[in-house]
């Protein structure tokens, strides 16, 4: 082994011991487009939409379009236009898609802390350019957008920025709204992305207190999401993804109909 590849290998059994995933080894999860069969694309809508791709680029993880289509379907045709607001523009491409999939008459916004994304705005959607953990600025965005229905977290995957933007959107969501924060295995990389397993931290952690507090009138130990167990109708966990959808509902109720057994 030559002295390059020597330092190389040594960085990387150094990373799998601190739990830091190599950037690298992501491409081993990698497909090609070509690689995909009539059948996938034309699983969805949603499929159909992302792989009709004609513009700027767009990547995804290939689950994520089923669990889209799965939650996000039912505001296609909705009394009236959807308001999705997406964390992280990139070149745009995401965009695209919701357009493609939601429709023109959809209301679509992006934020990104690049200020190039801004040559984007108007093409898809509107993009503003600001920090997603700024509480004036996306107050100031969803004003602007007139309320949200679907926040979609793709932003910079570090977990801090993630609560961060969270905490600040969830309360000002519709009631019937759909919170999706992606790309949650960047919760379990150290490093950049101050992640770890099982650290405290992190918004995977973050989002299991918000199973114990949907649970709230059953105990006393809140410690998530404020009035969890009224607000939040449930949570589904993918692979680096969860969706919290929204759904304001009064305490649990228990009752007994039928005739009562003689013992």
């Amino acid at each position: 082994m030559n002295p390059t590849d020597a330092i190389a290998d040594l960085w990387r059994r150094l990373g799998r011991r601190l739990g830091v995933q190599p950037l690298a080894d992501s491409t081993r999860f990698s497909v090609m487009d070509s690689d995909i069969g009539d059948a996938e694309r034309q699983r969805t809508d949603m499929h159909r939409a992302f792989y009709r791709a004609d513009g700027p680029q767009v990547t995804k993880w290939t689950h994520y379009l089923s669990v889209y289509d799965r939650h996000l379907s039912r505001f296609r045709n909705a009394d009236r236009p959807v308001r999705l607001l997406e964390i992280g523009v990139y070149k745009g491409g995401s965009l695209r898609l919701w357009r493609e999939y939601f429709g023109k008459q959809a209301i679509i916004f992006g934020i990104d802390i690049d200020p190039r994304c801004a040559e984007l705005d108007g093409l898809n959607g509107n993009v503003r350019i600001g920090s997603q953990s700024d509480s004036a600025f996306l107050k100031t965005v969803v004003a602007e957008m007139g309320g949200v229905d679907i926040v979609v977290d793709d932003g910079g995957h570090v977990s801090r920025h993630q609560i961060a933007s969270f905490e600040i959107l969830f309360p000002l969501l519709a009631a019937d709204g759909i919170y999706i924060c992606e790309d949650l295995h960047a919760s379990y990389w150290r490093g950049k992305f101050a992640g770890g397993y099982r650290r405290r931290t992190t918004f995977v952690e973050f989002a299991k207190n918000i199973v114990d507090d949907m649970h709230a009138d059953f105990h006393s130990h809140r410690q998530g999401v404020h009035n969890a167990h009224r607000t939040i109708d449930c949570i589904h966990f993918y692979n680096s993804m969860a969706v919290i959808e929204k759904s304001p509902h009064d305490r649990p109720r228990h009752i007994r109909i039928g005739m009562q057994n003689p013992w």
